[in-house]
Order: structure tokens, then sequence, then C-alpha cells
């Protein structure tokens, strides 16, 4: 046995330092610090290399996490960032977005002791960062060319992951995007603090180097038809996501003050993009602002109204601190830069003055009861009901698909909720209902983790190369 095998005892679990809040609060770049060499590889020590790796099963894309802790323990940095690519076609990005709290971290047999789980996402975004600065790239020497073409609609994580997996293939790969940039949300939907965009735009050079083609500011039914790309291409892969807000139909909704989380969180990125000034709706300066919803996109509100300048910020949400779908590292973050959370708290309208500017919520107070289905249901408590005093309210209650007019013209199977059905009646997994068809990611799913994304896109690809090559 390794005389490191109880470093846990001598060594803490650390976390790279954060930019100090009085500072990161004046800006948008990314918050999280960087491991050095030495202390990433102590971090890495850490791992007891359990036989039973919790980590590895409770990761949606199921990383070979020991084994490239162990490469890190040994200084080699290359092998262990081609590893984590053997699973993972986004491991830098993985790194950053990821709740580690609710999935590898949190599984990792160290948390359930006083000695706190190995910084398993702190030391993949520092290999794959330092081994990309060091020229690490995939090795496709031995990929034979197939003459097998594919095309991908929606450059967000799942058609990235997709295009990664097809090229390793031998397939080529052209990925159609409407926007200007590649990432889909990860790009326009993702605040800088939490995802730098450089670091999208880095994967882009990876993926262009592998032989991926990018056609941006192409629409797909505007600029290019459905149709003409079954025609031109074998095989279609569709991750389009889930861009439809949840309208809980509050009344006051059409107010003067009201924003929808997506929607005004891609506008402030969209801003930070072109370099250009706040514009007058997004001067939160002396406002009050209220956040409805707990997700982790509720979280990127929280903390995009604090920098554009908001006197307070108040995070309402129906359930308990336990309950929040959200990551709890973007909790601390919020917390940290003094948005204040009222648990318990169901909206119920939002009310507006004289001139049909948003001037408060009103909410009530919730008990939450068993539902029966593991997870705790609020129910409204009669007679407590109160206004929150407010300037801005922006909702974020969650998202759903909204599939394109062509998918359903080459039939195309829905679900009733709008989602893409998928490896129904022995079909491949991913595949739809048209056999040359494929989807993934949250045109599936329905909104979800960035990493379910990664891996709907990689499976797809498995899919579509048996298809083609069989």
């Amino acid at each position: 046995m390794s005389d490191k095998t109880f470093q846990f005892l001598n060594v803490q679990r650390q976390t790279p330092r954060t930019v100090p809040v009085a500072i990161r609060v004046l800006g948008y770049g990314e918050i999280a610090g960087d491991f050095g060499s030495p202390q990433a590889g102590t971090q890495a020590e850490r791992c007891i290399d359990c036989g039973n790796p919790y980590c590895e099963h409770a990761c949606p894309v199921h990383n070979y996490i020991p084994n490239w802790l162990k490469l890190v323990q040994d200084g080699r940095i290359m092998e262990a960032a081609t590893l984590m690519h053997e699973t993972n076609p986004l491991p830098e990005i993985c790194g950053r977005v990821c709740p580690q709290d609710r999935l590898c971290e949190g599984a990792c047999t160290l948390e359930q002791t006083a000695f706190g789980s190995v910084t398993i996402g702190s030391i993949e975004r520092w290999v794959t960062d330092e081994a990309l600065r060091q020229g690490w790239r995939p090795d496709l020497s031995a990929v034979r060319e197939t003459g097998k073409r594919v095309a991908i609609i929606g450059a967000g994580p799942a058609g990235l992951a997709c295009a990664d997996r097809l090229r390793r293939a031998g397939i080529a790969a052209d990925v159609y995007d409407r926007q200007e940039e590649i990432g889909g949300l990860l790009t326009f939907g993702i605040p800088p603090f939490k995802l730098d965009k450089g670091v999208v735009r880095t994967r882009r050079d990876v993926l262009e180097g592998m032989g991926v083609r990018f056609l941006l500011g192409h629409e797909v039914g505007r600029d290019v038809e459905f149709g003409q790309l079954l025609d031109d291409y074998d095989a279609v892969f569709v991750g389009t996501g889930a861009y439809t807000y949840v309208d809980a139909e509050l009344p006051g909704r059409e107010l003067h003050g009201v924003h929808d989380a997506l929607p005004f969180l891609i506008a402030n990125t969209e801003r930070l993009l072109r370099d250009e000034p706040v514009p007058h709706a997004f001067d939160f300066r002396g406002k009050r602002v209220v956040v409805l919803g707990g997700g982790d996109t509720g979280m990127d509100c929280n903390r995009t109204a604090i920098r554009l300048g908001a006197t307070s910020v108040t995070c309402v949400y129906r359930r308990d601190e336990a309950n929040m779908p959200g990551s709890a590292r973007e909790v601390k973050y919020s917390r940290e830069e003094g948005v204040e959370f009222l648990f318990q708290r169901q909206p119920l309208e939002i009310l507006g003055d004289a001139d049909g500017k948003v001037r408060a919520v009103r909410v009530v107070e919730t008990a939450l009861v068993d539902s029966g289905d593991g997870r705790a249901r609020p129910q409204n408590v009669e007679g407590t009901e109160y206004e929150i005093e407010a300037d801005v309210v922006i909702q974020s209650f969650g998202f759903l698909p909204s599939p394109p007019d062509w998918l359903r013209s080459h039939g195309v199977a829905l679900e009733r909720s709008g989602k893409v059905a998928t490896g129904v009646n022995g079909a491949l997994p991913l595949q739809t209902s048209h056999p040359r068809i494929f989807a993934g990611g949250d045109n599936v799913r329905g909104a979800d983790l960035v990493v379910r994304a990664v891996y709907d896109g990689r499976e797809a690809a498995g899919s579509i190369a048996s298809l083609l090559l069989a």
C-alpha cells in the first residue's frame, strides 16, 4: 500500500482562492483562482483510491476520476488530460460549471467523514487548462476517414461533444448555429464570472484543429432548410436546447421592471461581448431587485444583478435551502456577494405603481409536506401573505424545450411536454423516430446540467457511428 494512501490525514481539503468579494463584484471576471502544480498534486494525493469509486459512479459521464488523480499525483499532466477526454469532451468547462457538491465530490468517500472530499472539480479544471497551455491536443493520428458526413444543429455542449466524438470516429462533422459564437448557453447564458468566454474559444480552436467545421450565423429553417441537410448528410444530430422559459402566470408580470431570466442573462452577456455600456433597462443602481427561483439560473441572476449595481438583491424560493436545485457553491457565492435569501416563500403577484412600474412582490409563507416522491412539496400557509418591496423582478422558474416546426414536419415524434422522444421501440440510444435523426441535451431531457448534455452528445455520436459504419 502506498504511504500516500492516508495523505488525507495530514493534508486538509483546499480549494483555489477566490477573488475577494469587494473586487469581484466590480466586474465579470472568473472569481475562482487556479491551483499551482504542487498544490494540485498534493490535493490529488488525498484520494484514497477506495476501490469502489463512488465519485465515478456519480459523475454523469463516468469520468475515470481516481485514475487521473493518480496521474496528477505523478506529475503526468498530459496523460491526465488525455484520460479525462476519453469520457468527457469538455472537461475544462465541466470543471467550472458542474455542481460537484451534488455529483462527484458529494459522493466521494471522504465527504462522509470530517476530512472533506477531494477537490475533484478544481483539479479537473487545472489539468485541462494547464495541458492546453502546454499545447495538448487530441491525437487523431490513428483515425481513418470514413467518408461519412453528419450535420449537427446547435453548437451548445451536446453538439460540441457529438462533434468531438464523430471526428474521433473518422466522420466529418459540420456544426450549424444561429449565433456568431459557439457554445450556446455556455457562451450566452452562463455569466463570465462562472465561465470565461476565452475558455469556450479555446475549445473551438481544439475542435477546428480536429477538423470540425462551424457554420455560424446559419439558422436552420431560415438560412438553410432542414430537408436539405437530410439530403446532403448521412445523419443529423439536433442539440437545440431548451430556451422557452416557464411562465408562472403571475399577475403583474407585464409591468415595467419585470425580466425573464434567460433573456436577461443573454442580453447582458451579448452586451459584454460587444463591450457596450449598461443599457437603461439594466441599470440597477439604487434599485431593489427580487429574483424568483432557486436554481442555478436564479443564482446567475442574483450575482449579475449585484454587478449591475443593485442596492439589494433578494432571492425568493418556495422550498427550504436543503431542497434547492441550485449548486450549494453558487448559493455560497451569492451570499458572499450580498444576496439575501428568503426560503419557503411562494410568490403570488407582482405589484405595480400608478405609472406601471414594479413596486413590490406579494408572497405567502409555505410549509413543506411529504409528497411521497422523496421531495417535500410546498403548501401555502393561510394568513401569512405580505409584500416585499422591489423595483426590479427577475423570474427564473425553469425552461422547456421548444422543438422547431421542421422536426415535426419530418416525422420526429415528440413527448407531450415538447421534448424530443429518443431511443424508443428498439431504436439506438438518442435516435429519434426518424432513423437518420438523433437528438440530445436539453431538447430531450428538459433543462438540465451541462454535463448531462455532454453525455448525450457523446452517446449520440456513438449511436451515429454504429448506424453509419455497420
